[in-house]
């Protein structure tokens, strides 16, 4: 026992993070497999198991089964637990938890949080974990109400009205991708209203925890000068850019194809749904592979930058593709800094941003390159899937229940990555702490591009 814990003593902080996420998946297995999860007959394999809670607790959406098929009210209700832990955080919640039983939080429980919700200190960040928790939930709640009352224009009984509206508004909050329907979103494609509900929780939950929390003290602190952070107005500008341009786009590439002959409120919402879906979120409204391939490739990058850091989703994140966008910027105009918004950004974020793209792109082009050897699917399917993947979305081609093993296993890894996130996963590798150098050798300057 004693060896067991100065094991975890001697542990970093983002190697216990990591070991508490392949923990929460292995009890979501465990959960996730036990007989009264499942509706009568239903086929259940370890590897179809292990898929799932991977998926669930990195809130993707990929499955290789049909959860509506699978399934009983009891899988659902403990889908939904398991939802809750992947999209706020296994510390965020077991931070709550502590704080209810009235445990004191120590030194090493902030360390933790603030690695898991990628923060960069210590001040107040039990406080930031007490607001974003209650205030996750107060949208999930006010989601589910209002889904549930709506939904008894499509459901015969009360029940299924709201445990379809609970489950849609939890899934899109933490933009978790999966359903109940058995048809994502389809059944609602022509219902603007929940679309737009649906569209609005997506949001919450991708913008990034820190953005919400700084609306809510802009609008009820009144009394106060506030004055939002630099990373709130980066984060804000760039998300509401990738899903307007992406609506956009989206729009205008399928004007001729598959938005030919409708309405144009009908290519609005088809073009905004899946626009916003691509930030993180895996529902979506129509088969996205009747798209033609450029569409494909667009919604494949707008899934590798996947939402903002400190927020439910995977990718590269919001504040990455910015902070590279700008830093091409001004070294194409000769400046040696970069000031945006009255602030100059520290050169450790702009190498920061540099090491997660080359990295994603790396893992990623790993990935793609070993399923075109495993896997009998297109290139575009295979991409597809694999941005999918690694931004935490969930959207797919149709080719995820026919994943080989090692598909799946690859899969599984991008999932894992695109949750904790690529830093963090760099640091499991050595030390976030940055080494100084005790000597120096004399500088030669290298030919580049």
């Amino acid at each position: 026992m004693n060896k067991w814990k100065l094991r975890l003593q001697a542990m970093t902080p983002v190697q216990l993070i990591v070991s508490y996420y392949f923990l929460a998946v292995t009890v979501s297995v465990i959960l996730l497999s036990l007989p009264v999860t499942h509706k009568p007959g239903v086929e259940w394999t370890f590897i179809d198991g292990l898929f799932t809670a991977v998926s669930a607790v990195s809130v993707t959406g990929l499955t290789s089964i049909s959860p509506a098929e699978t399934f009983s009210v009891t899988g659902i209700f403990i889908l939904i637990f398991v939802l809750q832990f992947g999209g706020i955080g296994v510390m965020s919640l077991g931070t709550f938890v502590w704080l209810i039983m009235g445990k004191k939080i120590g030194l090493k429980e902030r360390q933790l949080i603030m690695a898991d919700q990628n923060q960069q200190n210590l001040s107040g960040i039990v406080k930031l974990i007490k607001e974003v928790i209650i205030l996750i939930l107060l949208i999930e709640l006010t989601g589910g109400l209002i889904l549930g009352v709506y939904f008894l224009n499509y459901y015969d009984t009360w029940q299924d009205a709201f445990l379809h509206g609970i489950f849609t508004s939890v899934s899109a909050t933490t933009n978790a991708g999966f359903d109940i329907t058995g048809q994502s979103m389809v059944p609602f494609a022509d219902d603007y209203f929940i679309q737009f509900i649906v569209i609005i929780l997506i949001i919450l939950g991708a913008i990034g925890f820190p953005v919400l929390i700084e609306v809510k003290d802009f609008l009820f602190n009144k009394h106060k000068r506030f004055r939002f952070s630099l990373f709130t107005k980066i984060t804000s500008i760039t998300f509401f850019s990738l899903v307007i341009g992406g609506t956009i786009a989206i729009a205008c590439l399928e004007y001729a194809y598959f938005f030919k002959g409708m309405i144009w409120h009908e290519t609005f919402f088809y073009a905004l749904f899946q626009s916003t879906a691509t930030r993180s979120a895996g529902l979506a409204t129509m088969d996205v592979s009747v798209f033609k391939e450029t569409t494909i490739l667009l919604m494949c990058a707008l899934m590798f930058i996947g939402a903002s850091p400190s927020s439910v989703g995977g990718g590269i994140r919001t504040t990455t593709f910015a902070l590279n966008l700008l830093f091409l910027f001004h070294f194409a105009r000769g400046n040696k800094s970069i000031k945006i918004f009255k602030r100059e950004l520290h050169e450790e974020d702009l190498m920061k941003s540099v090491v997660v793209t080359m990295f994603a792109f790396l893992i990623c082009f790993l990935a793609v390159f070993i399923l075109s050897i495993t896997e009998p699917f297109p290139f575009t399917k295979i991409l597809f899937e694999v941005c999918s993947a690694f931004g935490t979305t969930g959207l797919s081609m149709g080719i995820t229940a026919d994943l080989s093993t090692a598909g799946k296993v690859v899969i599984m890894i991008l999932m894992f990555i695109g949750r904790v996130g690529i830093l963090t996963f760099l640091y499991l590798l050595g030390t976030k702490e940055r080494k100084k150098d005790n000597y120096h050798y004399p500088k030669e300057r290298i030919i580049i591009g």
